[in-house]
């Protein structure tokens, strides 16, 4: 994201939101709630704000319909849970959790997820829930390329034609997922992603967001990994896994391992974003190899840090 297009409105708003979403989430751990609820809870509350690409104000398919995916896991026991491809599940993380808790599975898909979601008593809602006019926008421009694009990539086509409303930051390079990673008092990790996918995207198409290695992966032994970007580069290099497994088998710390694979590993195939990790010492690693990443941390009894940028100066504290 280049800051040649963000103004201070722009800025105010995403601190404000991150900040809104952190402080919850301290909290739950202050109290001594776990890493999972944790996770859960920062996720969903993205998922309800329409600053991001997940639920409420997730981008459109090419089909001009929305189609959601969102996974978690519990570094604790390596379960995990997913769903692809939803388009009526409210908050789509609550239905991953579901997918773990409650089902045999890993992954579920489409109409399947949908009725499973349902049976658990999940709120459903119209797939016109999801919709907002600066996605349709986005989608208007980018049918006009003809190319599947990025969340960021479909909100530039919007500002540079002018349309009106305030666009978020430079739109040239947006990567749009949403994710949270938490370690708790007992010492659990836990990994949360969603995503609404890439606006102009081919129906039926799955990133590495419910991709369980791929975006999203937590062990208590290494790290709880949620990633964003170019999903299928981070599918092909099993990017989440590969930075737990260079912990475990090479013994390299978090930083390094994280760095290795943002910096090298994916910009070698063309693969642009970043992740947000945290290891079984508390050791946070935020890299990304853009401009910025949207991204937030808080520790109990500290104040929450927001930041957009990669210099630290940028940082917002509540």
């Amino acid at each position: 994201m280049s800051r040649s297009h963000i103004s201070a409105e722009q800025h105010a708003a995403y601190h404000a939101a991150l900040q809104a979403i952190l402080r919850p989430a301290q909290q739950l751990l202050a109290g001594g709630g776990s890493a999972l609820d944790a996770v859960s809870l920062a996720v969903e509350l993205l998922e309800d704000c329409p600053l991001f690409n997940a639920g409420h104000g997730a981008v459109f398919t090419h089909d001009e319909t929305h189609e959601l995916d969102a996974a978690v896991m519990d570094g604790a026991t390596l379960r995990a849970g997913a769903v692809a491809c939803v388009n009526r599940v409210r908050r789509p993380v609550r239905a991953a959790r579901a997918v773990m808790e409650r089902s045999a599975h890993v992954l579920l898909v489409g109409a399947g997820a949908e009725a499973f979601a349902e049976e658990c008593g999940l709120e459903m809602v119209s797939p016109d829930y999801f919709s907002t006019e600066a996605r349709r926008e986005q989608l208007r421009r980018a049918l006009a390329t003809d190319a599947a694009v990025l969340d960021h990539d479909g909100a530039a086509l919007v500002f540079r034609a002018g349309a009106s409303g305030a666009a978020p930051l430079d739109e040239g390079r947006k990567l749009g997922t949403v994710g949270a990673v938490a370690l708790d008092a007992q010492g659990n990790l836990a990994a949360a992603t969603s995503t609404g996918g890439m606006t102009n995207k081919r129906a039926g198409r799955v990133g590495d967001s419910p991709l369980i290695g791929a975006g999203t992966y937590a062990d208590n032994r290494t790290a709880a990994i949620s990633c964003t970007g170019t999903g299928e580069m981070f599918i092909r290099t099993a990017a989440a896994y590969d930075i737990c497994a260079r912990m475990a088998y090479a013994g390299m710390p978090l930083e390094a391992a994280a760095r290795e694979v943002v910096m090298k590993v994916l910009p070698a195939m063309g693969g642009r974003g970043g992740l947000i990790a945290v290891d079984a010492q508390g050791r946070l690693s935020l890299p990304f190899n853009t401009e910025g990443m949207y991204r937030g941390w808080a520790r109990v009894g500290e104040a929450p840090v927001s930041a957009i940028y990669a210099d630290a100066v940028e940082g917002f504290t509540a």
